[in-house]
């Protein structure tokens, strides 16, 4: 089952990879310097992301995945293609 993209449960399935409290998580925080997301991370964040959301990640898109705001436009965009 896929779920609908919503910008807070975003911030808390981010929050929870990156091991921070969902406050920490701004919409336009750099994920890697302001969070420490490593790569290891990073690539966790797009599996999880992949399968709750149905969708695939070119390495172009997990580049583009720096902050909370570009990961859920991302997600409304590749969401709305899949429903099409």
């Amino acid at each position: 089952m896929t779920h609908a993209v919503d910008l807070e449960d975003l911030r808390v399935v981010l929050a929870e990879i990156i091991e921070v409290e969902p406050e920490q998580v701004g919409e336009d925080l750099p994920l890697v310097q302001a969070l420490g997301m490593d790569s290891l991370t990073a690539l966790e964040v797009v599996v999880v992301l992949e399968k709750r959301y149905g969708v695939s990640f070119s390495e172009d898109d997990m580049r583009a995945v720096t902050t909370l705001r570009s990961a859920y436009e991302l997600l409304l965009g590749k969401t709305a293609a899949v429903r099409a």
